[in-house]
């Protein structure tokens, strides 16, 4: 009777050994110290920018005075804090999110809450906007940082994009009705830029393009806001400033477009040099309206004038009165 074949690999004996199981790695307390939180926008005007909670109370809603502003109808003037609690146990702080009774609620995590202490990635709503709260290095803030600019800026002149702009110029007129503040809105526009195309390429008319984004950051001031609408086309606006001073803002700016030698590339590199001109349109905030999608329109709308007219010219929205153009302003200074 033949043998019952032998196993290829020999049984071993059962052993029941302690089994290691390895603990969750231990960030240093140096390292927990380092990590500093901050709400991260997920949805609305500032999109990936990361709000630091350094202070003890942080108030967050609509109206113009909150640390965290959301420009949304959905959410109260006052809506909801972050404050920052010691915990007696860990002796680190914790951030507790507390809803101050608004009308449409604040969710976390898809939640109604009244108040919870905030954990690391815990997503807040409130009305149409969306906050992750985030534990994050220099690393981390420095990358949200550059999504954010890369989101709200244009990548060839580093303009504001004209979404951005939009709601840069919304939060301003806000404030301006609440302090009574005038604002100017500049349309620029440059002339016959199609020709500098057909002359010396599109690497020179990007060139070109990249050139007066420059130029247009050199004139306006800290706080001011300039955008590239796209193709040829720029705005700006001017804050706490009357018609007269943004006529002379913006007459700067064209004088300085139609001096300046403008680069031609040739094989990639700088060649020779080429002049343009440039066209702008203006209106003010509160003469001409007070809704900043229609100034934008009135700003345009004088812009096609300053073209029919000639090009290389700046024109206001409507005919200035003998009051305006007589009166005394102090110049825009940065």
């Amino acid at each position: 009777m033949a043998s019952p074949a032998r196993p290829l690999v020999a049984a071993l004996p059962m052993q029941s050994p302690e089994l290691v199981v390895p603990l969750p790695m231990q960030r240093p307390e140096r390292q927990l110290r380092d990590l500093r939180p901050a709400l991260v926008f997920l949805s609305g005007e500032l999109i990936a920018v990361p709000i630091p909670l350094e202070r003890e109370e942080v108030i967050l809603g609509r109206a113009l005075g909150a640390d965290v502003r959301i420009n949304d109808y959905k959410a109260s003037r006052r809506h909801a804090k972050v404050a920052k609690v010691l915990n007696e146990t860990t002796k680190l702080f914790d951030y507790v999110l507390t809803d101050f009774g608004s009308r449409n609620g604040t969710y976390l995590n898809g939640e109604r809450i009244s108040e919870v202490i905030l954990q690391n990635g815990d997503k807040i709503t409130i009305g149409e906007h969306i906050l992750r709260f985030d534990l994050l290095d220099e690393i981390d803030r420095e990358y949200q940082r550059q999504i954010h600019r890369l989101i709200s800026h244009d990548d060839l002149t580093g303009l504001l994009s004209s979404r951005s702009f939009f709601s840069e110029l919304r939060r301003e007129t806000a404030r301006a009705k609440v302090e009574g503040m005038p604002i100017c809105v500049l349309m620029m526009d440059i002339d016959f830029f199609k020709n500098v195309n057909d002359t010396y390429g599109h690497l020179t008319g990007s060139k070109t393009i990249e050139e007066i984004g420059a130029c247009i950051m050199d004139c306006v001031r800290a706080g001011d806001a300039a955008a590239r609408f796209g193709g040829e086309e720029f705005a700006a606006f001017l804050l706490d400033a009357e018609i007269t001073q943004a006529l002379v803002a913006a007459e700067r700016i064209r004088e300085i477009i139609e001096k300046t030698e403008f680069s031609v590339i040739r094989q990639g590199r700088p060649a020779s040099k080429h002049h343009v001109t440039m066209s702008i349109g203006i209106s003010s905030f509160p003469d001409d309206s007070k809704d900043p999608i229609e100034l934008v329109e009135m700003a345009d709308s004088a812009l096609y004038r300053a073209k029919r007219e000639g090009r290389n010219r700046v024109c206001a929205y409507r005919e200035l009165t003998q009051e305006e153009l007589s009166r005394q302003l102090p110049p825009r200074h940065e």
